[in-house]
């Protein structure tokens, strides 16, 4: 694929719309689906592990699309291995040359840190299936990946930041008016890995009814419609909603006038899977709704 040229025809159209986009990329485990969820609480339009070569083409259709987003963020990393990432500079040529703002922001954290986090969290590595260990995996990503650290604008190494700190982070960089606001995070877990080190607050859900016991719906988490509408029928899950959205709404607001920045509110189940992710997105919902601007979801479990 070619870079795409720059038109008289086109250049006015690029000019009207000129949506920036940001470039997502960094190390496996350092920060990005984070990342990506704040941009997306950010208005951005989100795509993940977007080919690198079809960047200039991907934004080009959106150009021709009648309601344009004004601001794109896209991630590329290490599952685009099989592209020659090396050729990132000739793509972000490529959107320039149409007159679109970009920048690359790049995720870093120390190998004992990417270690600490896999064995916390128990992902596999998208490396992993060549047969490598975990060490060797990370070595090889940042070999795979150097040529989109080298051509990044902005370098985060997320190895002592928080969740809260990452995505404040972020938004002083990219939404400023936004920096004084209290954060909230609405984070599920498993009670069998232990509660979150951080929750400010901690709610327990094992006492609802829990859809892992139905077997059609053991494969799906509280995001997916078919355990929502399950959750949604138990009288009892709408009491316990009920009940904590007003415990929430009443202290909450207190806590915006103390030097804190950010609130982690923590519901735990037994595998972090159902209940825990349903409370948590609900939740949130309903934060949103009270007019909390920066509001964000984080499932351990699932990450």
């Amino acid at each position: 694929m070619t870079p795409l040229p720059s038109t008289s025809e086109e250049t006015p159209q690029a000019e009207a719309s000129a949506p920036k986009v940001v470039i997502v990329s960094g190390l496996s485990g350092s920060g990005k689906s984070v990342a990506l969820k704040t941009f997306e609480d950010l208005d951005y339009y989100c795509v993940d592990n977007l080919p690198v070569e079809l960047l200039p083409s991907f934004v080009r259709s959106l150009m021709r699309d009648d309601v344009l987003p004004q601001k794109i963020a896209v991630g590329i990393d290490v599952r685009n291995r099989h592209s020659d990432l090396s050729k990132l500079a000739q793509w972000r040529s490529a959107l320039a040359q149409l007159g679109l703002e970009g920048k690359l922001i790049f995720f870093d954290a120390s190998d004992e840190v990417l270690l600490r986090r896999y064995s916390d969290t128990r992902r596999r590595h998208p490396l992993g299936h060549s047969g490598l260990s975990l060490q060797e995996a990370i070595n090889r990503e940042r070999e795979i990946i150097a040529p989109l650290r080298d051509e990044a604008d902005i370098v985060i190494d997320t190895s002592a930041l928080n969740v809260h700190q990452m995505r404040r982070r972020l938004i002083g960089e990219f939404a400023p008016t936004s920096g004084t606001a209290l954060s909230l995070l609405f984070e599920s877990f498993a009670y069998k890995r232990g509660v979150p080190a951080d929750a400010d607050f901690v709610f327990d859900a094992r006492v609802l009814p829990n859809p892992h016991w139905d077997p059609e719906l053991r494969p799906y988490s509280g995001r997916d419609r078919r355990v929502q509408e399950y959750l949604q029928s138990q009288a009892v899950v709408g009491q316990y909603i009920e009940q904590v959205s007003q415990f929430l709404d009443t202290w909450l607001p207190r806590l915006r006038g103390e030097t804190r920045s950010y609130v982690t509110i923590a519901f735990g189940c037994t595998g972090g899977k159902h209940r825990s992710v349903y409370l948590a997105e609900t939740l949130a919902r309903h934060a949103r709704e009270q007019g909390w601007e920066e509001v964000a979801t984080f499932h351990r479990e699932l990450e």
